[in-house]
């Protein structure tokens, strides 16, 4: 199943795969310490992080488990975050999650909603799954409050990579 959303847009963004060549677009992301505020266990060090989550990404891709996608504005061709349907193992259950992280400068504008929003009616348009997760750090209130805008509820709370995690879930209307 192919979960990317590579050229699928909004009214803003462009979807498209995260290349190697953003890594300097998007490490600011990791400089920024409110970025990483609620997750544990990530590197100190903003370029080692960043190299994570990159390596990750591909890997991703390789394996076909989805991934982040590069939200990139339409008006200017510039990056403003990451967003995408991943296949995740929570609590030995096959999930599929809508992640999203946007760059600091970007915050408040809507666009992880706008993004989100996106990659569900993607998901659930082409049946990739019965209902969609987002996995959420317990004290992140702005990434709860776009879950709660794409008509996510509380489902669970749990941990999730040594972190105590709530998971939001929506079914197809």
């Amino acid at each position: 199943m192919d979960y990317l959303l590579e050229g699928e847009t909004t009214q803003r963004l462009s979807f498209r795969k995260l290349l190697k060549t953003d890594f300097g677009e998007w490490l600011p992301f990791h400089q920024d310490k409110r970025s990483s505020q609620f997750w544990e266990g990530l590197p100190e060090n903003p370029e080692e992080a960043c190299t994570q989550q990159f390596d990750r990404t591909f890997e991703r891709y390789e394996k076909g488990l989805g991934g982040m996608n590069a939200l990139v504005l339409k008006s200017s061709g510039k990056l403003v975050g990451l967003c995408g349907l991943l296949v995740q193992e929570v609590d030995q259950r096959r999930e599929l999650e809508i992640g999203y992280s946007i760059l600091p400068g970007y915050w408040k504008q809507g666009y992880a909603s706008e993004a989100a929003l996106k990659c569900k009616n993607f998901a659930f348009a082409r049946g990739l799954a019965d209902s969609l997760i987002s996995i959420i750090q317990v004290d992140n209130i702005p990434s709860q409050k776009v879950a709660k805008q794409l008509g996510m509820q509380l489902d669970t709370t749990t941990v999730y990579r040594d972190n105590p995690v709530h998971i939001f879930r929506v079914y197809p209307q």
